[in-house]
């Protein structure tokens, strides 16, 4: 174990957070190429508290929508109309930035999709959603750790591990594979002659401490570089259920995985999703977290710049909701939503669905959008073609148990 995993005290934990940055390395003796020696990025973007995929990408064809999500449905016209995506589809008109992804075929959903788990915790639904396990109660590492160690022999993907964005790192990215953390700093950073002094002091009696530091530092500047004097990123401020915290976020983040020396694997989350009470419709408290989710893809469009032709971002959310809104104008815990795909590397302009009907009928348990599609399909579709892991060490080491769930093919160009 890395002499890193030690217990800090809470004055090397005050020194730790001087530039604003969360870090934690192991190293491992092995690297990896991605699948072809493509040098892609690949971004999970977990939203939690379980996104309305009816709201999100609504069904307009589907007869029966309307009369199930009532005054919070999506419209064809009026004075904000949602964003035809074929026929049958739209796009709620809070995310015009993967509507122009979408039509240059570098965005695409998946609609009617979940993971295994069938029941309505939060807590419960994201576990198994970050782990990656059958089912609950095992959460000592996530998914996307799980696959850097699973990474054939190579070079570049797995040199600086996973990028971990938040105060706590995601689950899906814990594990024993290099995890480096970065959080935007609340208060403005230490200045250089003050990190030169920290580095220097502790650099004779904690050379440890003295390193992280250092890469700290070194993390905190190159995520910080658009920053202006006072350390804010273009002045905005705000927490991961803002959408300016959301675009800080992803700014961020795009700063790090597009550097040379960078990750490769990075996931960050987004709160505030559970819209029991006055959820909106094309207007209101969805649309203002729908479009903070869309400023974060067009902020990691922007940042990662030429990168971006073989970038994937995968947006997940640990299950949907109910089909038919309540009474406090929202709606509850549900099964079935939509998994938002974007990226150069994506096979993009179509939604992927096996349409199963809205009908009472149709409902899973007479209440939700039943899911067709298994979420870890489509995850394996995307770490095969991109990092050409096997469908065997996806299905043991990856997400344990699912051998049964064969990756979807045809997801990246």
């Amino acid at each position: 174990m890395s002499e890193l995993c030690e217990t800090i005290t809470p004055s090397r934990r005050a020194i730790l957070g001087t530039a604003g940055a969360l870090f934690g390395w192991s190293f491992m003796p092995r690297f990896a190429y991605a699948a072809g020696g493509r040098d892609v990025r690949f971004v999970c973007i977990v939203l939690r508290g379980a996104m309305d995929g009816l709201a999100a990408v609504a069904p307009i064809g589907d007869p029966d929508y309307v009369g199930l999500h009532g005054d919070l449905a999506l419209e064809r016209g009026g004075p904000n109309p949602a964003i035809p995506l074929d026929g049958f589809f739209a796009l709620h008109p809070a995310m015009p930035h993967f509507a122009r992804l979408y039509g240059k075929g570098q965005a695409a959903v998946v609609h009617a999709v979940a993971t295994g788990y069938r029941d309505r915790s939060h807590f419960d639904g994201q576990d198994v959603l970050e782990s990656g396990q059958a089912g609950v109660g095992r959460t000592d590492s996530g998914w996307l750790n799980r696959l850097v160690a699973a990474l054939p022999e190579g070079e570049a993907v797995a040199r600086r591990g996973c990028l971990g964005v938040g105060a706590v790192a995601p689950l899906v990215v814990r594990g024993a594979a290099p995890v480096l953390g970065w959080a935007p700093p609340s208060l403005p950073p230490a200045g250089d002659d003050l990190a030169r002094r920290l580095m220097d002091l502790y650099g004779q009696t904690d050379p440890v401490l003295a390193q992280a530091l250092m890469r700290g530092v070194d993390t905190e500047r190159l995520a910080l570089a658009s920053a202006g004097p006072n350390g804010k990123m273009a002045g905005r401020r705000g927490g991961p259920d803002t959408p300016q915290g959301m675009r800080q976020i992803a700014e961020g983040a795009a700063r790090l995985l597009a550097a040379d020396d960078g990750p490769r694997i990075a996931a960050m989350a987004f709160e505030g999703w559970d819209t029991h009470a006055r959820e909106g419709g094309a207007t209101g408290r969805l649309a203002q977290l729908l479009g903070g989710l869309d400023g974060a893809i067009q902020a990691l469009e922007t940042g990662l710049g030429p990168r971006w032709s073989d970038t994937v971002v995968m947006v997940v959310t640990e299950f949907g909701r109910t089909a038919r809104i309540n009474g406090t104008e929202g709606t509850d815990h549900g099964t079935g939503t939509v998994s938002f795909l974007a990226g150069g590397a994506i096979k993009g302009g179509r939604v992927i669905a096996d349409w199963p009907g809205l009908k009472d009928a149709d409902l899973y348990e007479g209440r939700d959008l039943s899911a067709t599609t298994d979420l870890r399909a489509v995850t394996k579709g995307l770490l095969t073609d991109l990092f050409g892991v096997s469908a065997a060490a996806l299905g043991r080491d990856v997400f344990p148990d699912s051998g049964l769930v064969r990756p979807m093919s045809g997801l990246i160009v």
